[in-house]
Order: C-alpha cells, then sequence, then structure tokens
C-alpha cells in the first residue's frame, strides 16, 4: 500500500492536475483483467474508454508491434510506408469509405473532418461564413476545433471564443435540426451511439432522415464513430446498422487497441472536392508503428471473429442488465446498442464506481448519473456474470 500511495503523491506533484484518477495504480493486464501494482484483480468493463477491444496481452498483436519495432517506427508523411497503405486498404474494406487520412487521435479526426467539410463549401462559393450542425450532449475532443462542435457548455465556456458558425440541435429530433439549416449549412456532424454524453443510440428514422436532407441540400454529413465505431455495437461501424452512410466518418480508440490512432475517412467524391495537398498534415499520423497496430487489429478482428463475439454476448448483457434494473430501485433504465450500454440512474454514480473500484470491478460514468459498460470486445456470458454480482453486491451496499 505504501508504495501504491508514494506513486499517487509523486503523480500529483508532477503532472498536471486535469484528473480526478481512481485511487489505483495499474500495472499489466491479462484478457478481461486489470492488476495494480500490489497484485489485485480487477474485471475490466471500461477497456481504456472503449480502447482495448482484443483485451489486454493479446500475444499475436504483441508480436506484431515488436516486429515493427525492430524494422521502422516513424519516417514521416514525406515518404510512403508499407504498414500505412495496407492499413488504409484495411480500413476502406471494413468501412465502405473511399479515402483514409490517418490521425493520432480521435480529437485529431474530428478535427480533420471539420477541416474537409469546410473546404468543400468553400471550393463550392469561395465563401468562409458556412455553418456547422451538431447535437446537444455530444462530445468530439478536447482541441479547439473539436470542443467547438462539442454539445455541452462546461467544456466550452473557460476556452471561448471556440471556432465559430457552429450551430447545435438535438439529437434524434429532425425538426430540431431542419429548423437550423440555412443556405451556409455546410454540415451536419454527431456520433451514431453518444457516449460521453450518456449512451444515446441514433434512430433510424432521423439518421434516415437527416441522410436525405443532406442530399437534397448538398450538406455533408459526418458521423463521429470513434467511440462506437470498430465493431462495439454489433456492425464494424454502427452506422452499418442503419444502412446510412456519411459523407465522412472519424474513427480512433479501438483502431489501434492501445496505440494511439485515428483516422477521418471520406467518400471518392467529397475527396476529390476538399482538402487537397497542403491543406491539412501531420508529423506522426499514419507512421509504420501506429499502422502496424491497425494492421494486426483489423486481422484479428476477422480471424478472431470479434463482432461476432459482441452479437453473441451483446443480447446477454442487455437481459442481464433489463433485470438488474427491475429489482433495484436506484437504477431507472438502460439505454445503448451491443457492448456499448449505459444504466441509467436516480443519483449520482460516482459513489457506486468508487464501491465497484474497492470490489474489483471496473467502471466508468457516461455524465453524472449514467453507469457506462464499454468492456473488450472478447467478454464472455461468464464476465458478464462476474460483473452483475459485483454491481449488484455495490448497488445494495
Amino acid at each position: 500500500m505504501e508504495a501504491m500511495k508514494q506513486y499517487i503523491e509523486d503523480a500529483e506533484k508532477a503532472l498536471l492536475h486535469t484528473y480526478n484518477r481512481y485511487q489505483i495504480v495499474l500495472d499489466r493486464g491479462e484478457g478481461v483483467y486489470l492488476y495494480d501494482i500490489e497484485g489485485k484483480k480487477y474485471l475490466d468493463f471500461a477497456s481504456g474508454i472503449a480502447v482495448f477491444a482484443l483485451g489486454y496481452h493479446n500475444e499475436a498483436y504483441n508480436e506484431a508491434l515488436k516486429m515493427q519495432i525492430d524494422k521502422l517506427i516513424h519516417t514521416s508523411n514525406y515518404y510512403y510506408n508499407v504498414p500505412a497503405v495496407e492499413a488504409a486498404k484495411k480500413l476502406k474494406k471494413v468501412s465502405g469509405m473511399d479515402r483514409v487520412f490517418f490521425t493520432n487521435s480521435g480529437a485529431e479526426a474530428v478535427e480533420g473532418a471539420i477541416k474537409a467539410a469546410r473546404k468543400y463549401a468553400y471550393l463550392k462559393d469561395g465563401r468562409t461564413d458556412h455553418e456547422i450542425i451538431a447535437m446537444e450532449h455530444s462530445f468530439h475532443g478536447r482541441t479547439m476545433g473539436a470542443l467547438s462542435v462539442t454539445g455541452n457548455p462546461k467544456y466550452r465556456e473557460a476556452f471561448e471564443p471556440m471556432i465559430g458558425n457552429i450551430k447545435f440541435a438535438q439529437m434524434n429530433n429532425f425538426d430540431s435540426v431542419k429548423e437550423l439549416v440555412t443556405e451556409k449549412t455546410c454540415a451536419i456532424l454527431f456520433e451514431t451511439v453518444q457516449g460521453e454524453g450518456g449512451i444515446y443510440p441514433a434512430e433510424k428514422k432521423f439518421m434516415e432522415q437527416i441522410k436525405a436532407l443532406c442530399e437534397e441540400r448538398d450538406i455533408l454529413l459526418i458521423l463521429d464513430e470513434i467511440q462506437c465505431g470498430m465493431g462495439r455495437t454489433g456492425t464494424m461501424y454502427a452506422w452499418q446498422r442503419y444502412g446510412v452512410k456519411p459523407d465522412i466518418m472519424t474513427t480512433a480508440k479501438a483502431l489501434g487497441c492501445g496505440i494511439p490512432v485515428g483516422a477521418f475517412l471520406m467518400t471518392e467524391y467529397v475527396a476529390k472536392r476538399s482538402l487537397t495537398s497542403g491543406d491539412h498534415g501531420t508529423t506522426y499520423g499514419g507512421n509504420p508503428l501506429a499502422a502496424a497496430a491497425v494492421n494486426k487489429v483489423l486481422d484479428l478482428f476477422e480471424e478472431n471473429h470479434i463482432i461476432e463475439n459482441v452479437n453473441a454476448v451483446a443480447p446477454y448483457l442487455e437481459e442481464q442488465l433489463d433485470l438488474l434494473a427491475e429489482t433495484c430501485n436506484f437504477i431507472e433504465g438502460r439505454r445503448g446498442t451491443g457492448l456499448m450500454q449505459g444504466l441509467v440512474c436516480k443519483g449520482a454514480v460516482g459513489e457506486v464506481i468508487n464501491k465497484a473500484l474497492d470490489n474489483g470491478l471496473i467502471l466508468i460514468s457516461a455524465g453524472t448519473n449514467v453507469i457506462r459498460l464499454v468492456p473488450p470486445l472478447v467478454i464472455t456470458k461468464k464476465n458478464v456474470d462476474e460483473m452483475i454480482g459485483i454491481l449488484k453486491k455495490c448497488l445494495q451496499a
């Protein structure tokens, strides 16, 4: 315990205090379990905020990265590299999109998507006053552009002014979107399933109405799949469940399963009418190491039937969460899809999450009153039973 306490004290003296961290120091992982430096075991139902889809210590993934480290880590985008080319081809195949730009993070992917949309509109009429419609309660990242389209004032207010001409509509309320559309509107941007905002999936009718509006008015549809993508909802990307294809989409988190990497993708039509040489760049984006991670992740998704496992386990998870909600007065209900679930509670959930941690279960929240469950995509029904047992005990306490 003394070692744990000392590391935490050292961290608080050395690191900028922008996180209220849980009071454990994690050391290693195995499968769907994490261990702290004292050897305590935790069942992980957060997966590094929906990142570690393959679970911890996947040997094939680790070996692929070790091999690439010994070969070539970085070159810059002045040159081609084989892993990036291969990763882009595979990502195109599973996403159905046509062009890929690799970034270092999800927030950077959102930045690129915003720039692409504005350049698309600029090339049409030469104006620079175009507007983007985003959604209330959304979360797209902490950089200034991504923050500008994040629909939660508490994240934005201290950093005003944001980039201009952003309007906010209500998720799943088509009329609220339509009311904001003008001749200046260049893009409509939202998460296919809102994550930080409370686990709100888009409704099929809403998706179809937005798509029709975008086609009618030559507005770009941008879907943020950073958290809900990569198989988490039962298809590689959540929009594929609806059959509503975006013009631009963003992806990250589980794309690299721990290696920092993201991407924004677009159709060929948009690619030919937006960003061109000199418009956008990144030093590290798509370097050989990050691209090797993407390559291996996409291979392992196919080889290990990851999406099939999501579709096998998710209904059982939903069933068990619904049963828990029925028997616990503190829980109002469940919402979500696939292995992206939220338990909506009658009050703040921080105490429950802390109790769960004490009992060897890692959970996170989505807002103040939603327990968010985004486990590795390799979980089994047995892991669900273990989680429910711990959570039930914490809720009763």
